[in-house]
C-alpha cells in the first residue's frame, strides 16, 4: 500500500513538473499574451505601483485579441497603458459648470484638474463622489492656494490629470457658432463662446435609449467584451461628430457592419461609429481622409454588421454603437494596448449639446443647420 502511493506520488509530482514546463514555454514563446485573470489582478494592486509624472502605468487590455508586431519593445515605452475611466455624470456637470463661470475671471478653474484632484482622492472610485468635496477644493483655489501645493501628496494625481486630459481635455474650450437670428431665420447670425465643443452623436430632435453596457458579453465571432456604447433609435437617424477630426476608416467590418473611425486632431482620440443604415449609411460629404466638424452629420443610424457579406441588416436592433479609443502611443492602435472608454456618463453630459439638422431632398441627405468653428472669427461691426 505504501509502494503504490509512493509510485501515485511521483507520477503526481512528474506530472506537475511537466505541466510547469509546458506553461512556461508558453509564456517564453508568446511573451505580450496576459491571461484575462492577471490582468484583473494587475488592476487590482494598482495603488501599490509607482507613478512618475510621465506615467509609467504597466497596465494592459487583456480584451484585444490582436498582436502587436513590435512585441517586447513596446512593453518597454513609458505611456499609459491602461485607463479605468469611471467619472460620474454630476461630478464631471458640476466641474464643467465651474469651468465655464470661472472663465476670464480672477481664478479660472480647470475642470481637468478639478476631476483629476477628486480622482486622487478617491482613487478613481468615483462612487465616492460627494459635492461638498468639490466645493472645498474650488474654496481653497480661490483663497489662493495653487493645484500644484494642493496635489503635491497626491501619489497618482499626474496619472490621472494626463489621462482625463486625453479623453476630455479637448472637449472645452472657444469656438464660434451660428445661432438663430430671430429678426431674420434665414441668416444666421455668429456668436462667440466658451464652453463645451463636442457634440451628441445623435442629432437634436431625434430620441434613443441607451443604459451602461459597457464590458457586457458578446459572442459573435469569438467571446468578447462590449468596448463601446450602445444608443438605441430608428433606422435613418441622423448620426453627428461628436468632435472634429480627420476621417481614418470607411467602409465595411463584419462586426460593426457600415462604419466610420474618425480620429481627433490631437490624434488622442478615435472615435468609432458603427452599425450604420443600410444602401445609404453615410453623408455623401464623407470620404476617407477627409475632415469632419463636431456637429457635422456623418451618418446615418441602422442594423448592419456580424456578416462577412456587405450591406446585410444582421443585428437585431437598430442603434448606433459609438466607441472611444484613447491613443497614447501609435503603437496602440491596433495593438495589444487598446483602450476604450465607456461612454455611458460621457453621452449624457454630451446632451447638453446637440446638432440641428435640416433634410435636402436633392441629394436625401441630412446635413447641419448652423456652422460652427474652433477658430475665433474677426466680427465685424
Amino acid at each position: 500500500m505504501i509502494f503504490i502511493t509512493l509510485k501515485l506520488k511521483k507520477i503526481l509530482i512528474a506530472a506537475l513538473i511537466i505541466g510547469i514546463t509546458v506553461i512556461a514555454a508558453f509564456f517564453y514563446a508568446f511573451p505580450h499574451i496576459k491571461l484575462h485573470k492577471i490582468a484583473k489582478k494587475e488592476l487590482s494592486i494598482m495603488e501599490k505601483l509607482p507613478l512618475s509624472t510621465s506615467v509609467e502605468a504597466e497596465y494592459s487590455n487583456s480584451n484585444v485579441a490582436e498582436e502587436n508586431s513590435e512585441g517586447s519593445e513596446d512593453q518597454d515605452k513609458k505611456y499609459i497603458k491602461w485607463i479605468d475611466f469611471k467619472v460620474c455624470y454630476p461630478a464631471m456637470e458640476k466641474a464643467l459648470s465651474l469651468d465655464i463661470k470661472s472663465h476670464n475671471t480672477e481664478h479660472p478653474l480647470n475642470w481637468i484638474e478639478l476631476l483629476s484632484y477628486l480622482s486622487a482622492k478617491y482613487g478613481g472610485e468615483f462612487s465616492r463622489y460627494k459635492e461638498k468635496d468639490l466645493a472645498e477644493l474650488v474654496n481653497k483655489l480661490k483663497s489662493g492656494s495653487t493645484m500644484q501645493e494642493l496635489t503635491c501628496d497626491m501619489k497618482y494625481y499626474n496619472y490621472y490629470l494626463e489621462a482625463y486630459g486625453a479623453i476630455l481635455g479637448q472637449f472645452v474650450g472657444e469656438y464660434s457658432v451660428e445661432v438663430e437670428n430671430k429678426n431674420n431665420p434665414e441668416e444666421p447670425i455668429w456668436e462667440q463662446r466658451y464652453g463645451l465643443k463636442v457634440f451628441s452623436p445623435i442629432a437634436r430632435g431625434y430620441s434613443f435609449s441607451d443604459f451602461d453596457d459597457f464590458g457586457t458579453k458578446r459572442s459573435y465571432g469569438y467571446k468578447r467584451k462590449h468596448l463601446g456604447h450602445d444608443l438605441m433609435g430608428s433606422v435613418g437617424t441622423p448620426v453627428i461628430a461628436v468632435e472634429s477630426g480627420i476621417v481614418e476608416a470607411l467602409g465595411w467590418n463584419q462586426y460593426g457592419g457600415w462604419r466610420i473611425g474618425i480620429r481627433s486632431f490631437d490624434q488622442k482620440r478615435y472615435y468609432y461609429y458603427a452599425h450604420l443604415r443600410k444602401n445609404h449609411p453615410y453623408n455623401s460629404n464623407i470620404k476617407e481622409g477627409s475632415i469632419v466638424k463636431a456637429g457635422d452629420v456623418i451618418g446615418y443610424l441602422g442594423m448592419t454588421g456580424y456578416s462577412v457579406k456587405e450591406n446585410v441588416n444582421n443585428i437585431d436592433t437598430p442603434h448606433l454603437h459609438l466607441g472611444l479609443q484613447i491613443i497614447f502611443d501609435e503603437s496602440q492602435k491596433d495593438g495589444i494596448n487598446q483602450i476604450w472608454i465607456d461612454l455611458y456618463d460621457i453621452v449624457k453630459l454630451l446632451q447638453k449639446n446637440k446638432s440641428a439638422v435640416y433634410y435636402d431632398p436633392k441629394s436625401k441627405d441630412f446635413f447641419r443647420k448652423y456652422d460652427f468653428s474652433e477658430r475665433l472669427l474677426q466680427m465685424q461691426d
